[in-house]
């Protein structure tokens, strides 16, 4: 078993191990920059997995032209996943992937050691890579932050994608801390998402290019993506799959005068994006577009009342004047 590190911002993984159909495990070529969407899980209102639906939604993002797939992040109800569950999620997306995109993983686990498990059970499975959160439940410090980042790197040859989020998770990955980390070579990308575009000026000081550095916030696409980010964890872009590719397009082109339109056009409902409950909202939008269902697993529940038809009322104006692209 061996990887070898190209850059900072490719990493090509290849292993082959006996038994099972042919013994060959494939991992693609990663190119760290476009578009990535954080995709739901699909469920049944039971809440059982509706796999089928889920793959049919990684189609039709796959066919709008993202470059990689992060399964089971925040949007993915990671946490309300059970273990075989997220087996499940996996080996189904790559299955649909076919190798035409590359294929993440979120991690988002209590210890570091179930989450330097996890990242060894998505190696054995063949997965791109992953994207690391801190340790659940428990707000670590900056310097169990780094043991953390440190142990899941060490612990499989997978290329990593760093989810800095402090709004939710409570805990901030500084330049400073990324700095600490920059001897990791399987860290090698961030997911920026402290909401704030001014972090992006801040890391790209900091640390050059040593890390590719996506935005994660929706509503503040264009400006990171202008202060020079080259990737975009989206979460809207799972409804508006091909507004969201034109506008990445736009503005990796330097269209900015054509970006702005379409931006401006979108905004309202990217800003469901910065939500506390923005897995209702996204999952909403997804449904009144046709991709898939609203449900969602408890505690979580479907939006009710005037909160529903506030967040309708903004997706079907999108809907209604969405632009030709």
């Amino acid at each position: 078993m061996g990887g070898e590190v190209k850059s900072q911002r490719c990493l090509a993984l290849y292993r082959i191990e006996g038994g099972g159909a042919g013994g060959r495990i494939f991992r693609m070529k990663t190119s760290w920059s476009g578009v990535f969407p954080a995709v739901t899980t699909q469920l049944n209102r039971d809440e059982s997995i509706n796999l089928d639906a889920t793959a049919k939604h990684l189609e039709v993002l796959i066919e709008s032209g993202v470059k990689g797939l992060v399964m089971l992040g925040s949007l993915g109800e990671n946490t309300f996943m059970m273990p075989a569950e997220k087996i499940q999620v996996m080996e189904m997306a790559k299955s649909v992937a076919k190798g035409r995109v590359a294929v993440l993983s979120g991690v988002a686990e209590n210890s570091t050691a179930m989450a330097c498990r996890y990242a060894r059970d998505m190696a054995k499975l063949g997965i791109d890579g992953l994207m690391v959160l801190p340790g659940m439940v428990y707000k670590s410090d900056p310097r169990e932050s780094v043991a953390h980042f440190r142990a899941v790197a060490r612990s499989s040859d997978l290329p990593i994608l760093c989810y800095n989020n402090p709004i939710s998770y409570g805990v901030d990955l500084t330049p400073k801390l990324f700095k600490e980390l920059s001897d990791e070579k399987t860290l090698v990308a961030i997911k920026e998402s402290a909401g704030d575009p001014r972090r992006v000026t801040d890391l790209i000081n900091v640390l050059g290019d040593r890390y590719a550095i996506f935005c994660g916030v929706d509503d503040i696409a264009m400006e990171t993506a202008m202060l020079g980010a080259t990737g975009w964890v989206t979460g809207l872009g799972l409804a508006f799959p091909k507004e969201n590719q034109k506008l990445w397009d736009l503005m990796m082109a330097g269209k900015w005068d054509e970006a702005r339109v379409i931006y401006r056009w979108y905004s309202p409902m990217l800003h469901l994006d910065a939500h506390p409950k923005f897995v209702h909202y996204v999952k909403l939008a997804v449904q009144e577009c046709g991709y898939g269902a609203e449900w969602l697993r408890m505690p979580r529940m479907p939006l009710t009342g005037v909160e529903r038809e506030q967040v309708l009322a903004v997706l079907h104006k999108g809907i209604r004047t969405r632009p030709a692209v």
